[in-house]
């Protein structure tokens, strides 16, 4: 799953769907090759999308995603029907899907609606939208006035230290628990797991919503849409700024194959003439979208 920019293993080199997502110890600094050959133009029949089948709020089968609902947007502006080639994006997930082919046979797939930029094993778009990890924890449990990070760590000392912070592994979260002496409050979930039913908002859904946590720090999309999701307790969304040694904040994009320049500009072009409707898909969801002056938590 594309959690984060951090947890992109080919889901996760970082966060989903980045993760993050590291989607943690991203680098997404990674430069991507200047010279590629072009390939020739291939008429499309369709738009064919590479996806996770269970990777809310992201994707899945039922077409109730994030990117869904953005596939289906660009489809109706290409004036093509909307296929997908789906596979659980863990190892291997990049060449099981966008650059898989067969002898005598085309791609199966031709576009991976979430990216984080500078991922090198895809030719990455501008990005559409940038959003950021953040906090969740039910009202009405000790905690109703934390709005910022430095409300988090500004609560009772005794408090703190009988918290239980749900992360995923190599998750920025990790290095802001290390960085503000919260080890010790951590429980760790791991992001690669082999069981394709689980999915990133389990953290939210199940544990913490039944009180097995206290609080959870998760990549905003995950964070926002399970917490709109959950009804009983109301859950509460606070996006966290990056701080120094600490990045939560990142880029999304999409990915195509190298080569394919003319393509890639036709995203873009989407991505730029669609966004009002992208950022509308994405608030319906409840993303927590950072712009260039402050960080936002989305309502639908």
């Amino acid at each position: 799953m594309i959690q984060a920019p951090t947890h992109f293993d080919d889901r996760c080199s970082a966060a989903w769907r980045g993760t993050v997502l590291a989607m943690a110890g991203l680098v997404l600094s990674v430069q991507v090759a200047s010279a590629q050959t072009q390939d020739e133009p291939v008429p499309r029949t369709a738009l064919r999308v590479c996806q996770d089948p269970n990777n809310l709020p992201f994707a899945n089968l039922k077409g109730e995603g994030i990117e869904n609902k953005i596939a289906e947007l660009f489809g109706k502006e290409l004036g093509l029907p909307v296929s997908y080639y789906s596979a659980p994006q863990r190892f291997n997930f990049i060449r099981n899907t966008l650059k898989f082919k067969l002898p005598n046979e085309d791609y199966r797939c031709d576009i991976l609606i979430g990216v984080p930029v500078g991922f090198d094993q895809v030719s990455a778009t501008k990005p559409y939208y940038r959003s950021t990890y953040a906090l969740v924890f039910a009202k009405g449990r000790g905690m109703d006035q934390v709005s910022s990070a430095e409300d988090f760590l500004q609560l009772d000392p005794a408090k703190l230290a009988k918290l239980r912070i749900g992360i995923y592994d190599r998750s920025p979260a990790s290095d802001w628990l290390n960085k503000h002496q919260l080890v010790d409050q951590g429980v760790p979930y791991h992001i690669m797991n082999a069981d394709p039913d689980q999915y990133p908002g389990e953290i939210i859904e199940k544990d913490l919503a039944a009180g097995k946590l206290d609080v959870a720090i998760v990549w905003g999309p995950i964070a926002g849409y399970f917490a709109q999701r959950v009804k009983t307790p109301e859950l509460l969304v606070v996006p966290l700024k990056s701080e120094p040694g600490v990045k939560f904040d990142y880029q999304m994009a999409m990915g195509v194959r190298y080569g394919e320049r003319e393509w890639k500009q036709q995203i873009e072009g989407l991505i730029e003439s669609k966004h009002t409707e992208i950022q509308a898909i994405l608030k319906t969801y409840g993303v927590p979208l950072v712009d260039d002056v402050s960080y936002q938590t989305a309502k639908p």
